[in-house]
């Protein structure tokens, strides 16, 4: 599994953590009952703080996503992968509101919106 780092992203880079490992359960990348890497670990690699890992894992542990075993590290829960995918349906469909509302406010038109997703998207 890889977790890439946007710095420039909209995103917080805790939640770019938590968006990536979820879409790993979704798409059984990350399957129920394996280890994640040590919050330290993944710090490393990513090259950013511990406090930003361990709030990533924080919440992903809040969702039920993943949980602590003490001493051992942390490991995917079971899920439920269409209540997972909902979510982050829900949350696409938040931001493309916000993309859209000002794409309209620059003018653009809905053709142009579709020609910059489609460039984007490959």
């Amino acid at each position: 599994m890889k977790i890439i780092i946007q710095p420039q992203g909209t995103l917080a880079i805790y939640e770019q953590i938590v968006n990536q490992l979820k879409n790993a359960i979704v798409t059984g990348e990350l399957k129920a009952g394996e280890a994640l890497p040590s919050i330290r670990a993944l710090a490393g690699d990513l090259g950013v703080s511990v406090i930003t890992t361990k709030r990533a894992y924080e919440e992903l542990e809040k969702e039920g996503l993943i949980r602590s075993v003490a001493g051992k590290g942390f490991y995917a829960c079971e899920y439920n992968t269409d209540y997972l995918m909902e979510k982050q349906l829900v949350m696409i469909e938040k931001r493309l509101t916000e993309v859209i509302t000002e794409a309209k406010q620059a003018g653009l038109s809905c053709e142009e919106v579709k020609e910059m997703v489609d460039a984007l998207f490959q």
